[in-house]
């Protein structure tokens, strides 16, 4: 994904690569594209390795993360908090790893806080509370915010009588030209 300071997308370093490939220096390329030629350089040996493929945005998350939660803890304080209904605190003592990391690992899971809970039977008897004041919409732009303001007194005297006809279909509509003497 582009960051909005990006100086080459993926169409302007086909067009790098395509300036070098014709015996261009790399060097002229890169000035005249406004890019370094350490940047330059990059996209060459990404297009010599990958072909045109590599110069399409890649993703920054790392292909693997060594230090992150073994899935058998995650498994058993999954299962701790079914079986027992307790805190993060309570589950850290029982599982042997941080609070924050069993709360990391219940919120990841989507498990509600235990105040959503049923005491005894342990049903989720409360909304959450992030539904309540977020709008969600199934895809971007589906919910449009229009600003409106206020053209002149004339104008607004004309919309209300547009509405006194739509409600009163006997009522005629009468727009009048105001004269103000300022």
């Amino acid at each position: 994904m582009l960051h909005r300071n990006a100086r080459l997308t993926p169409t302007g370093r086909r067009i790098l690569v395509e300036r070098v490939l014709t015996g261009r220096p790399v060097a002229h390329v890169a000035k005249e594209m406004g890019v370094s030629r350490t940047c330059a350089h990059r996209w060459i040996r990404r297009y010599r390795a990958d072909g045109w493929k590599g110069l399409e945005d890649r993703s920054s998350r790392p292909k693997s993360c060594p230090h992150a939660t073994p899935v058998n803890v995650v498994a058993e304080v999954l299962a701790q908090r079914v079986e027992h209904r307790e805190g993060p605190t309570d589950l850290a003592l029982r599982c042997g790893v941080s609070a924050r990391t069993v709360s990391r690992i219940l919120a990841r899971a989507g498990m509600p806080k235990l105040w959503d809970l049923d005491p005894v039977s342990g049903a989720r008897i409360r909304a959450s509370r992030a539904t309540d004041r977020r709008y969600e919409r199934d895809a971007p732009g589906d919910m449009i915010h229009i600003d409106v303001k206020k053209l002149c007194e004339s104008y607004q005297q004309l919309v209300w009588d547009w509405l006194a006809g739509w409600y009163r279909p006997s009522a005629s509509v009468v727009v009048t030209q105001r004269n103000y003497d300022h």
